[in-house]
């Protein structure tokens, strides 16, 4: 359809870039990959697979000298590389510039501050002594939140701190200190950009977490909030969006605090994991809506089909090593049941191997069932 008039580049290989991909080839575009790892999801499902380091700047600069848009599908990728591309008429989507403040969260909560989009109080830390003198001081006070302002994922670079011994868990790094916060439900919304101007958001959903891990275990389409609140956070979303000023999607991550006060806590310039279930709930796909953005191509509907419930699938403890699923045969017919392996050959423990989709009118079903499947499932090392 598209493939003589524009090659897409994607920095990354990850199981985002696969699910890219899957509609890519439906669409016979022209898509490339850089990754570092050989046997990375997306290595081949793609027109042509590069192996590189996406920090190195001459890597991402040849890389994307071979195509005429260059997207992400993680955010760890050198923007200066991505600005010098830019610079020689490249099209970069999402721009460097937004990149470059969500890559950091400290410039992320700057950002937010200067804007006036609500957010909770932050201190910005160079490292564990700056941190204590702050303390010392009685500027910061115990319990907070700590985060590592670069490299943090997937629960990793945040840690709750109750007492000085907790400190003792954290890295000595650039950070950022947050109130900790009373929170009833945590929220996502992603709101699809594109040039020409148009704008749509998803409607929002709902997201839980693993306590001891920290990463998102269940999304709920669409949140069981009330309906003043379900407009109040797609409005958030779309301001977030606009200020950002972004070419792409955007998942814009809220808290609902107990007073009911919407308050963002980070962004992802990317496909992102609350928005899997629009694969199979929603009349388009999270995917496919990025590539729709990025093409300069209409929006398609944000609509959902029906309500449904996703759940990360995740290696288990003392899991390193070649990755083996056990019971998969159980749940493989069920009604309403959508499996999705990403095809990484290691697991760890914590680490996303996949995730199910849960179809069901009934969220409480859905949740059931979704509940069930985790606890069947079992993620191990040959």
């Amino acid at each position: 359809m598209f493939r003589k008039n524009s090659t897409i580049g994607i920095l990354g290989g990850g199981q985002l870039g696969k699910m890219i991909l899957d509609i890519s080839n439906r669409w016979d575009l022209n898509v490339f990959v850089l990754d570092p790892n050989k046997n990375c999801p997306s290595s081949k499902l793609c027109s042509k697979f590069f192996i590189g380091d996406l920090m190195d700047y001459d890597t991402v600069v040849e890389f994307g000298k071979n195509v005429d848009i260059v997207t992400i599908e993680i955010e760890n990728v050198n923007v200066e590389a991505l600005k010098f591309l830019k610079s020689q008429g490249k099209k970069v989507y999402p721009q460097p510039r937004v990149i470059e403040i969500i890559q950091d969260k400290s410039k992320q909560k700057e950002f937010y501050e200067e804007k006036d989009i609500p957010t909770s109080s932050f201190r910005i830390c160079k490292g564990i002594e700056d941190l204590k003198i702050l303390i010392s001081r009685g500027e910061i006070s115990f319990p907070f939140i700590w985060k590592a302002s670069k490299m943090g994922y997937d629960g990793y670079g945040v840690n709750k701190v109750h007492s000085n011994k907790d400190l003792e868990k954290i890295i000595d790094c650039h950070c950022i200190i947050e109130e900790l916060i009373s929170i009833k439900k945590e929220l996502s919304v992603m709101v699809g950009s594109r040039k020409s101007g148009e704008i749509v958001n998803y409607p929002v959903v709902e997201m839980e977490f693993n306590k001891v891990s920290n990463q998102v275990e269940y999304i709920i389409s669409p949140a069981q909030i009330s309906n003043e609140l379900k407009m109040k956070a797609e409005k958030l979303a779309c301001d977030v969006t606009k200020k950002f000023q972004i070419t792409g999607i955007i998942a814009v991550e809220m808290f609902l605090t107990a007073e009911d006060e919407l308050l963002v806590n980070e962004v992802a310039p990317r496909p992102h994991n609350s928005y899997h279930f629009s694969i199979e709930g929603s009349y388009t796909s999270q995917f496919e809506q990025f590539l729709r953005a990025i093409l300069d191509l209409p929006l398609g509907s944000t609509k959902i089909l029906t309500n449904s419930v996703m759940v990360n699938l995740v290696g288990e403890k003392n899991s390193n090593g070649t990755v083996v699923y056990k019971n998969f045969d159980q749940i493989i017919g069920i009604e309403g049941v959508n499996p999705h392996i990403y095809g990484k050959f290691e697991t760890k423990p914590n680490r996303k191997m996949g995730h199910v989709t849960v179809i069901n009118q009934d969220i409480d079903k859905a949740k059931k069932l979704a509940g069930e499947i985790k606890e069947t499932i079992i993620i191990t090392k040959k």
